[in-house]
């Protein structure tokens, strides 16, 4: 039985270890728990949305594959109403402002047995903020295309000792830069087009973030040489 999966939870799932035990935050349909089980990636899951018709929508297809017994469903405003047993974090489809909140409300989460796989949906550069503001390092992050837009998906381990980022790495951070996929040439074109159309309508008071997000891009110009 086919398990329709997006782009975007497709490459979540990739960066999911063997033998994980994860948390699928804002579980929607529970198809990337599904996934990750029917394929023998995860070993267990949870599966917590703060809605009750989609965590029912999950439960139901976690029946028809056979899984109901290998996930477990909460109802749960971010992972304030679940057991902290899991390896894994997963938080996919949400703004920066949204994911922050999760974060916020859950400081046990700054620790290091803890790995998160976060797909941001919009404000990306507040939440890179945030985490290196709070101890997390993004070790790996990677561009995709899923229908017309593009999104990324990054891999953050708590890791207090790590440089912080600058201003500009909000926007464009190390493990970004590091990433191969195809894609990133045309992602980092529509980051400096936004900056640069968004300072250029602030007149010459400018922006100091965006203006090192600018200087932070111009290291990179193998990238605009490629398009």
């Amino acid at each position: 039985m086919n398990i329709p999966l997006s782009k975007r939870l497709l490459t979540c799932a990739g960066f999911v270890a063997p033998g994980d035990r994860i948390a699928d935050i804002g579980c929607d349909h529970g198809y990337l728990s599904i996934y990750l089980l029917k394929n023998n990636i995860a070993v267990s899951a949870i599966a917590a949305d703060i809605n009750e018709m989609p965590l029912q929508s999950a439960k139901r297809n976690a029946e028809r594959f056979g899984l109901d017994e290998k996930i477990s469903f909460y109802l749960s405003d971010g992972v304030k109403s679940i057991p902290r047993e899991f390896d894994t974090l997963i938080c996919t489809g949400m703004g920066a402002d949204t994911m922050v909140s999760i974060l916020e409300a859950a400081p046990w989460l700054e620790n290091k047995q803890y790995r998160l796989i976060l797909q941001c949906q919009s404000k990306t550069h507040l939440l890179r903020q945030y985490l290196s503001d709070h101890g997390f390092s993004v070790e790996k992050e990677t561009v995709l295309r899923d229908g017309r837009f593009l999104y990324t998906v990054m891999e953050v381990h708590y890791d207090p000792t790590a440089p912080r980022l600058t201003e500009g790495q909000w926007y464009f951070p190390p493990a970004l830069a590091r990433d191969t996929a195809p894609e990133l040439p045309e992602y980092y074109a529509g980051l400096r087009f936004r900056l640069e159309r968004a300072l250029h309508g602030r007149g010459e008071a400018g922006d100091p973030v965006m203006t090192a997000a600018l200087q932070e891009l111009s290291k990179y110009p193998h990238l605009k040489d490629t398009l």
